[in-house]
């Protein structure tokens, strides 16, 4: 199994987090997204999307980080990151959607450089961009995780989901970014507790190889 991965993308850290939490083990190909690798034709050839991350198991390719997981989920179902009940796991798949759809594209690397070239934006306009969507994001998820957590340890109940192995990586870009989080204490008690398990930890961009 081979991850194609870059160190400070958030998508691949939910990778990585899942595959950490599976006990999966994976060779990491690093793919430097500052100079445009995964813009260029070998990698293109590998994920035509020319996205990070992608996963290359048993000679296919799958991309996009949230179908990556729930493969993974399915050909390693323990420990679980959807709960049993139907009802149940549709909130964790909104919970993890919410992140991964709606607060990280607009903030996504892509964005960020067309904001500055060719739209001209200078970085303080950047910034703004960038905390503004984390700020309307985070508002109606700190709300959702403030019901749905039972211990707030967790975005669901009291148990990992895949809300837990998106929330963490959203919250790193946050907080590189200098974004204002303390109107989200939920959020920031379910983060703190998430980041000291090993799983996490390991998953996290500054230990990663390419880490720079």
């Amino acid at each position: 199994m081979k991850l194609y991965t870059y160190f400070r993308s958030s998508a691949a850290f939910r990778v990585r987090i899942a595959l950490n939490l599976k006990g999966m083990t994976y060779d990491a190909v690093p793919i430097d997204l500052r100079p445009g690798a995964h813009r260029q034709p070998h990698y293109l050839a590998i994920n035509p999307q020319g996205l990070i991350p992608a996963l290359e198991d048993a000679g296919a390719v799958i991309s996009q980080s949230l179908a990556i997981i729930e493969y993974l989920e399915e050909i390693r179902p323990q420990p679980p990151l959807l709960p049993r009940a139907a009802l149940d796991r549709a909130r964790v798949r909104s919970l993890a959607l919410a992140i991964a759809c709606d607060i990280h594209p607009l903030n996504n690397l892509r964005v960020l450089n067309y904001l500055r070239a060719p739209l001209g934006h200078d970085q303080a306009a950047v910034d703004t961009w960038y905390r503004h969507w984390i700020a309307e994001g985070f508002r109606s998820l700190e709300e959702e995780a403030r019901h749905a957590s039972g211990d707030r340890r967790h975005m669901f109940g009291t148990e990992l989901t895949l809300a837990d192995v998106c929330l963490v990586p959203q919250m790193f870009n946050a907080r590189r970014l200098e974004c204002n989080l303390e109107p989200f204490p939920t959020l920031r008690e379910i983060c703190s507790h998430l980041e000291t398990l090993p799983a996490f930890a390991r998953a996290a961009p500054n230990v990663q190889p390419d880490a720079s």
